[in-house]
Formats: structure tokens, C-alpha cells, sequence
């Protein structure tokens, strides 16, 4: 039985697949669970399309994602925070500060995003890692200062 796998099912294939599985595997399990259609010719052709529109749409994923990445590595963010004696902040500056003060310039980032080399406990200058997609990072500088 030759089966369309609408998700992916594990030792069998991912979503898209086209599988060859027994009739009763197929008719019993995969199709009442929603895990596969029948690969007719009308849903060979409409994989297909979906196919390629996921494709399009990947890459226009990765082009955003650099022209992000190419804005961010000129982008440098200054952080105001008090300090005490010694010139040591009160507390220490978040990955959420880091996204607060790039949404006060139109970037908007999730703070789950961002990393940070270091703890940032003193006033000073400080390197920002931002995750946009799995191989595209950019790095930005950020600037500790006192209020």
C-alpha cells in the first residue's frame, strides 16, 4: 500500500514521504491516526505543490534572516544601569535588558535568542550573540554605562 505521511512517523519517514507500508498497517494505524493519506494522483500532485511553496518560503527565511544579520552586526546598544561602589551594578544585565533596549530601535528579538558571553556584573563593553536561524548569527556590541 502505497501511503502519503502527513507527519513524521518514526522508522518510517518524515512528513511528505511517500512510504510503501502493508495494507493493514496502513488502513488500521496510519490513516484513522492522521499519520498518512493514500497517495492518489491528485495528492501526489498537491505534495508536490506544498513541496515547493515550503521551499520558497525557506528561502526567503534565510535572505530575511542575513539582511537581519548584516543590520545587527552595525548595531551596538548602550544599557544605563546604577552602580555602586567599585563601579559594579546593582543586579546584572539580562539577555530580556539586551532585547528591551533593540526594540527601542525598531529590532524586535526574543530574549531566548540572544546569548552572552559572559556575565555582565561591571560597566564596560560587552559582545552579544543573536541566534536568527540555525546557522545565521550575528554578533552586536553592548555598552554598559552609568545612568
Amino acid at each position: 500500500m502505497k501511503l502519503i505521511l502527513r507527519e513524521d512517523v518514526d522508522k518510517l519517514g518524515e512528513s511528505g514521504d511517500i512510504v510503501e507500508v502493508r495494507a493493514g498497517y496502513g488502513r488500521n494505524y496510519l490513516i484513522p491516526q492522521g499519520k498518512a493519506m493514500m497517495a492518489t494522483d491528485g495528492a501526489l500532485k498537491q505534495v508536490e505543490r506544498m513541496k515547493e511553496q515550503a521551499e520558497r518560503r525557506a528561502e526567503l527565511t534565510v535572505e530575511r534572516a542575513q539582511d537581519m544579520a548584516e543590520r545587527l552586526e552595525t548595531t551596538s546598544v548602550t544599557i544605563p544601569v546604577e552602580v555602586g561602589e567599585d563601579e559594579r551594578i546593582h543586579g546584572s544585565v539580562t539577555t530580556q535588558d539586551i532585547a528591551d533596549a533593540l526594540a527601542e530601535r525598531d529590532i524586535e528579538i526574543d530574549k531566548r535568542k540572544i546569548t552572552l558571553d559572559q556575565e555582565i556584573k561591571t560597566l564596560g563593553e560587552y559582545t552579544a550573540t543573536i541566534s536568527l536561524i540555525s546557522e545565521i548569527k550575528a554578533q552586536i556590541k553592548v555598552w554598559v554605562v552609568k545612568e
